[in-house]
């Protein structure tokens, strides 16, 4: 019975198709240019997410995959990322750093609560259904 590699390896037509493209230097130029705009577009987003809502760290990361694709300066940057993940990592997930970090959330959540509260009562909040004058200007 014979074996058909085709189907039962798919990175293999990818590779071959990556080799194909190699060899002609105008199509080698347009792969990498492109490679490296739809990176930068990613890794561009990614950063814009650290500020932005959204993803950032992820975005960063999968830019850097892409890049790391074709150049060799992304795979380093992506090699130090994913170590510096790693050592998050560890860091997060120390017990004692835990416990503590559960306890800064609590004490800010519990003072942002009583400034809340505290600036409520000093400007003399009233809620929509217990207002007496419904007109907007006095």
């Amino acid at each position: 019975m014979a074996i058909n590699h085709e189907t039962q390896n798919p990175e293999g037509r990818l590779h071959r198709f990556r080799e194909r493209i190699r060899r002609n230097p105008l199509l080698n130029t347009t792969w990498r240019i492109g490679v490296f705009t739809v990176g930068a577009a990613v890794l561009a987003g990614g950063l814009v997410m650290m500020v932005a809502p959204g993803p950032g760290i992820l975005g960063i990361i999968v830019g850097l995959a892409i890049l790391a694709t074709e150049f060799a300066w992304a795979q380093t940057a992506l090699h130090k990322a994913k170590q510096a993940a790693e050592r998050a990592k560890e860091k997060a997930l120390d017990p004692r750093a835990k416990r503590r970090n559960t306890v800064m959330a609590v004490i800010t959540g519990l003072l942002v609560a009583a400034a809340v509260l505290a600036f409520l009562v000093v400007y003399d909040f009233h809620l929509p259904w217990n207002v007496q004058d419904w007109t907007p200007w006095n």
